[in-house]
């Protein structure tokens, strides 16, 4: 059994107005993140302001960053007696689809599990085990705010990105962060603020 957590939240600097209400292909970016998640999932929340009708979580404070919002998200499930790992995703990464999800919920080896793109770990889409979850709470605990931090400190398996690509395609981490961005990826910004 694995939870899905939607990461909704952030401050979307660059691309001058929220991401999760971006719309591609007639569907809110938080509305098809939400919609993917729950295809593989048995239970999906949402980390962030509540862009969409699931259960939400907000870290505390509130935009202390995806590690900060993996921990609420983490004791959220724990709170619901859900101690199973999670999958999160970041509501920018519009190309993710479900068989990416399916080959991390069912990865043999560490409860963590973090897919690679072009030499970088994808730390927005990746399993977390349960001494993961406890282990970014510990983190934010200590004032750590990088996401990535939580790797150096959990046991975890990296998909390559050979591995990955036999189930989705090559632009498949292409995130939102940009007008650029999201007009290469078919996002209308007409009439966007």
């Amino acid at each position: 059994m694995v939870a899905g957590l939607l990461l909704t939240g952030g401050r979307s600097r660059r691309i001058g107005t929220e991401k999760a209400q971006l719309v591609l292909g007639g569907e809110t970016l938080a509305h098809r993140a939400a919609r993917v998640l729950g295809d593989v999932c048995d239970r999906v929340v949402e980390l962030g302001p509540g862009y969409t009708s699931l259960p939400r979580v907000v870290e505390d404070p509130a935009g202390g960053g995806p590690l900060a919002a993996l921990a609420a998200g983490g004791a959220w499930l724990r709170a619901q007696d859900d101690a199973g790992p999670a999958l999160l995703l970041a509501v920018d990464l519009p190309r993710v689809e479900p068989p990416l999800l399916e080959l991390l919920c069912d990865w043999r080896g560490a409860a963590t599990v973090v897919p690679e793109a072009g030499g970088r770990l994808q730390p927005v889409c990746a399993r977390y085990g349960t001494d993961a979850l406890t282990a970014a709470a510990n983190l934010v605990a200590s004032d750590v705010r990088a996401l990535h931090a939580l790797l150096d400190a959990v046991e975890h398996d990296v998909i390559p990105e050979s591995v990955w690509r036999s189930v989705s395609p090559p632009d498949t981490f292409a995130d939102v962060d940009t007008p650029e961005d999201a007009r290469g990826l078919g996002i209308d910004l007409t009439g966007l603020a």
